[in-house]
């Protein structure tokens, strides 16, 4: 198992941009572009993942991933709130979504794994917490863990 944080608040993906190129002379085109943001959190993490990794190659066959983000707490809210928020009573229900907070983990390919097919068991939690962060934990899936699931996959 590797785990590594990034600290600063949790920045989820985001879609690329388009913009349309008119130069002096041709044709126009359209320039697809990923934002800055996307682009800068995506290189800190893939940074945490090599330092984490210790100069490791990826991961080969089934992993499980777990992305937890411990979103800021509201500077305004009342102390209550605030330590329900704390104590994970209250969770926060607020962007990034959490399918663009998992989205930022394909920055870990050819480092962690080889491609993110690999990753057969996958979670995103948000929770609060006085220090905002991004948490990634990869397992490596025993083939006999496996083998001896028991859990009821049916649909009825």
């Amino acid at each position: 198992m590797i785990s590594f944080e990034l600290h600063g608040d949790p920045v989820g993906w985001q879609r690329t941009g388009v913009r349309i190129i008119i130069p002096k002379t041709g044709k126009q085109f359209a320039s697809i572009y990923t934002p800055a943001r996307t682009r800068s959190y995506e290189r800190a993490l893939a940074l945490a993942a090599k330092v984490a990794m210790r100069g490791k190659g990826p991961f080969v066959g089934p992993l499980r991933l777990t992305v937890t983000a411990f979103m800021p707490v509201p500077r305004s809210w009342s102390v209550n709130k605030r330590n329900a928020a704390l104590a994970g009573i209250r969770r926060p229900v607020v962007k990034p979504d959490w399918d663009n907070i998992g989205k930022m983990t394909d920055s870990l390919k050819s480092i962690v794994w080889t491609d993110d097919t690999q990753v057969v068991d996958g979670r995103v939690l948000k929770f609060y917490d006085e220090r905002p962060r991004l948490r990634v934990e990869i397992t490596m899936i025993d083939v006999f863990e496996e083998a001896t699931d028991e859990r009821d996959y049916s649909h009825g």
